[in-house]
């Protein structure tokens, strides 16, 4: 249930930041934000500047205040900010978001996005800064190079080393007693014990500890050749100086912003041609994911919490209805035309967005608990020692 616990407050933490966005954009423009809230309605309790004094606010007052309403929701998954105008209204109203010209709007919708993309290239640079563990293949030559390592990227399921007890992100010491200088040693090694059934002593460093393990070479289909199924690279700690390393965090945001988008579209493509490239997984896959990365250590952790965040500035700025980039689109169709749309209209398409995303959303918790639910049934037995 950790894992879990532990997604839901990087998740809320995320769209908070988001929402933040818009609440000091909306109010730096003068556009008034009738409710901020953390968490999803219905709403547990809110309070309210009025004349000076905070008046609590109930879960049943819809009361429009001159001053913006703080509440605490009971669904847990992040917040929201409620501006004046955005559901069609007081158009005419100075303060309202209906009333700002183009540009304004448009910015309002996409500072959102913009906060996610800001939180995921801080946590890149700060990690450069620090340093970090990374792959050392292609490495610039101002980057600072400690702690050299072998470790082992992948492990094909059911493998011979599988079988043996190996993990990604293990640490490969020695081969049969022979100490490991870099990938390309390790793998010329294995190649020298690969006959099936002959057992290699592995030295391996995990979490700290060293441990020993035998591994028995087995037949690989794809590399019609016995071996492990491991995959190994040279690894290292990786820092820059703070002026380059801000540098390279925004590099590293913008790489991993295009792998999310062209991810996202072979996805959607290869489901037109009725040949899924990959298993999509809602909230409750996500959440079970997360038990492996915690394990990895705080910088998985930060690393996760970076590419979720560009994961959702991605996804909420496609010209999808009810989301910020449904919503800039129509900002376009405004400018395009030079005529203001039908706030009402816009208003009811954006309503049946929304109801369709959570559809959506609901499907694919449902097959993510079909897909995860002894995993998750295992956890709550194990939290109430059954």
């Amino acid at each position: 249930m950790l894992p879990a616990l532990i997604f839901l407050l990087i998740l809320s933490a995320l769209v908070l930041f988001h929402e933040l966005g818009h609440y000091v954009l909306a109010r730096l423009f003068g556009v008034k934000a009738d409710e901020f809230g953390f968490g999803f309605p219905p709403r547990a309790l809110g309070f309210v500047n009025v004349d000076g004094k905070w008046k609590r606010v109930g879960r049943t007052d819809r009361t429009r205040y001159a001053n913006t309403v703080w509440s605490l929701n009971w669904l847990p998954l992040g917040g929201f900010v409620r501006l004046k105008g955005e559901a069609g209204e007081d158009g005419k109203d100075p303060d309202s978001l209906l009333a700002k010209n183009g540009w304004q709007k448009f910015a309002i919708l996409a500072a959102g996005v913009t906060m996610n993309w800001l939180f995921a290239a801080v946590v890149f640079s700060t990690g450069f800064m620090i340093g970090v563990p990374a792959v050392t293949e292609g490495l610039p030559p101002t980057a600072i190079v400690t702690d050299p390592r072998v470790q082992i990227m992948e492990v094909v399921p059911s493998s011979a080393a599988a079988k043996a007890g190996l993990k990604a992100g293990d640490e490969i010491v020695t081969v049969e007693g022979q100490r490991i200088t870099d990938a390309a040693a390790a793998q010329s090694l294995l190649q020298q014990h690969t006959k099936v059934g002959e057992e290699i002593t592995l030295e391996i460093k995990r979490d700290g500890k060293m441990e020993a393990l035998l591994a028995m070479p087995e037949y690989l289909a794809a590399l019609d050749r016995p071996g492990l199924g491991v995959a190994l690279a040279d690894t290292a700690t990786v820092r820059f100086p703070a002026w380059l390393a801000v540098g390279e965090g925004i590099t590293m945001t913008a790489r991993y912003t295009w792998m999310i988008i062209t991810g996202f579209f072979g996805l959607i493509g290869s489901l037109f041609i009725g040949k899924p490239s990959a298993e999509l997984s809602g909230p409750v896959g996500i959440a079970v994911m997360t038990g492996g990365i915690v394990a990895q250590g705080k910088w998985a952790v930060a690393q996760f919490a970076a590419i979720l965040s560009l994961n959702l500035a991605v996804i909420n700025f496609l010209p999808i209805p009810a989301l910020d980039g449904g919503r800039a689109t129509f900002v376009l169709i405004e400018a395009i035309r030079r005529k203001k749309n039908n706030g009402r209209t816009e208003a009811m398409v954006h309503q049946i967005g929304f109801i369709t995303l959570i559809i959506i959303v609901l499907l694919v918790t449902l097959q993510d608990l079909r897909r995860y639910g002894g995993t998750i049934w295992q956890g709550i037995v194990g939290l109430f020692g059954g």
